[in-house]
C-alpha cells in the first residue's frame, strides 16, 4: 500500500558510497555470493537500460472486472496483486480481494478463470481473513496478500506463496507457503494446504528492510535449476522507500536465504512493489508496480498510465526500470493509479497478455491489455 505523496531518498553516488561502501568495491574485492549464482556487479547505478521494450497493441476502455461484475458484487473495495498464468488454454488468476472493512485487513485469496483474459469467472476462495486482530483470532496473521503460484516439479504439485501481515495490511509481513492437495499441473485449482513460513524478519534481515517486514515474494528458476526470488520491504533505514532484494534457495521449498550482497536491487529509485519474473528466450523479464518521480524533489506520485519492467541476463543484475504504457489517454479514462501487474502471459509471435489491477473511478479493478515485444 502507498500514500498519495511519499518522501523518498533520491540516491546519489555519494549517498551510496556512504551507506554501502563495501558494495561499491566490486565483486572481486568483496565476498562472492555462494555458487551457483552469478557475481553481483557494483552497486546498481540506475543507468543500464532494458534490452527490450513493449508496445501496446490492444486495450479495453474499461476494466474486465469492476464493481459491477456479477462475481464481484460482494467485493466492496476491489482487487490488488497476484498472478495470472495460462494452462491448457485457460487463464488462471490468483488475486487478493478486499470484500469489506476493515480496508486492506479483511482479505481473500481467490481463484478466477477465463478462456480469453477478458471474461472472467470466480471459482473459489483459497484462504481468507476476518479482519480481526491476531489477538482475537489466534492466527499468526491478520491479513493475507499477493498470491504467487509456481509449479513444484520436484514435488509434482502447485506451490503458492502469499504475503501475510501480523499488523493490519501493512506491518510485520512474512511469507507463507501453501501447496495444492491435488497432484500434477491439473491440481492448480487446489484446495491448498498451508505448509508454514518460508521467509520472515529475523537476524538475517538487512538494513534496508523495515517495519513492513517481508512484503513481496516471487520465485523464479535459473537455467542451472537453482532458484531466486524477489522479496520486498519498506520503512527501513537505508535507503528509504519501497524496495526489493533477492533471496536464493536450492529448491522451491527452500531454505531461502537473502543474497549477502547487492540488496536492495535498485531498479527504481523510490518505489516498486510486486515484481513478477518471466523467462523470454535467454532473458529474464520482470514487470512491477511503479510510480512517477519528480526530480529534484523527494516526492513521487501515482502513475495512471504505466507498468514498470526490467530485464536481466543472469537473474541477478537488472536494468533500471522501463515503462509499459497500458493506459493511453482517451475520453472516459477513469484510471487514477496503475497498481499491480499480474505477470506476462506468452501468446506466441512476440505477443503477451498483461493483466493488472488499477484504481478506476475509486474501485480497485482488474484490467487486461496485449503488448508486443520490440527489440531496442
Amino acid at each position: 500500500m502507498k500514500n498519495k505523496f511519499i518522501s523518498a531518498v533520491m540516491l546519489t553516488g555519494l549517498f551510496q558510497a556512504a551507506v554501502f561502501p563495501s558494495l561499491l568495491k566490486g565483486a572481486e574485492k568483496t565476498a562472492q555470493p555462494p555458487p551457483p549464482f552469478p557475481a553481483v556487479s557494483s552497486f546498481p547505478s540506475l543507468t543500464t537500460e532494458p534490452t527490450i521494450g513493449f508496445e501496446l497493441v490492444e486495450f479495453q476502455k474499461k476494466p474486465v472486472i469492476g464493481k459491477d461484475h456479477p462475481d464481484a458484487l460482494d467485493i466492496k473495495y476491489g482487487f490488488e496483486g497476484g498472478m495470472v498464468l495460462k494452462l491448457n488454454g485457460v487463464y488462471h488468476m490468483f488475486t487478493a480481494e478486499n470484500p469489506d472493512k476493515p480496508i486492506i485487513v479483511r482479505m481473500r485469496i481467490a481463484h478466477w478463470t477465463s478462456t480469453d483474459a477478458l471474461n472472467w469467472k470466480r471459482q473459489s476462495t483459497i484462504v481468507e481473513t476476518t479482519g480481526e486482530p491476531i489477538e482475537v483470532t489466534g492466527r499468526a496473521y491478520a491479513s493475507i496478500w499477493q498470491p504467487t503460484p509456481v509449479f513444484n516439479e520436484a514435488e509434482n504439485r502447485w506451490d503458492m506463496f502469499c504475503v501475510a501481515y501480523k499488523v493490519s495490511g501493512t506491518g510485520k509481513g512474512f511469507i507463507l507457503r501453501f501447496q495444492s492437495t491435488v497432484e500434477g499441473r491439473d491440481g492448480i485449482a487446489g484446495p491448498y494446504k498451508e505448509l508454514g513460513v518460508i521467509m520472515q524478519p529475523d537476524k538475517e534481515s538487512q538494513q534496508w528492510e523495515g517495519w513492513q517486514g517481508v512484503a513481496t515474494f516471487n520465485p523464479f528458476q535459473l537455467s542451472n535449476g537453482h532458484w531466486l526470488a524477489f522479496y520486498g520491504s519498506a520503512a527501513g533505514h537505508h535507503p528509504e522507500g519501497w524496495l526489493v532484494g533477492l533471496a536464493s534457495a536450492p529448491s522451491l521449498s527452500g531454505p531461502w536465504k537473502r543474497l549477502p550482497q547487492g540488496n536492495p536491487v535498485l531498479i527504481e529509485q523510490a518505489f516498486m512493489e510486486n515484481p513478477i519474473v518471466t523467462k523470454i528466450g535467454d532473458l529474464y523479464v520482470m514487470v512491477h508496480d511503479c510510480d512517477v518521480l519528480t526530480p529534484p524533489t523527494r516526492f513521487y506520485y501515482f502513475d495512471r498510465h504505466n507498468v514498470g519492467y526490467s530485464t536481466s541476463k543472469d537473474g541477478v543484475n537488472w536494468s533500471k526500470g522501463g515503462r509499459i504504457k497500458v493506459q493511453p489517454d482517451f475520453d472516459g479514462n477513469r484510471a487514477t493509479d496503475i497498481r499491480t501487474p499480474l505477470g506476462l502471459v506468452d501468446e506466441g509471435n512476440g505477443l503477451y497478455t498483461l493483466v493488472y489491477t488499477a484504481e478506476w473511478a475509486g474501485y480497485k479493478s482488474v484490467c487486461t491489455v496485449k503488448v508486443k515485444l520490440v527489440q531496442k
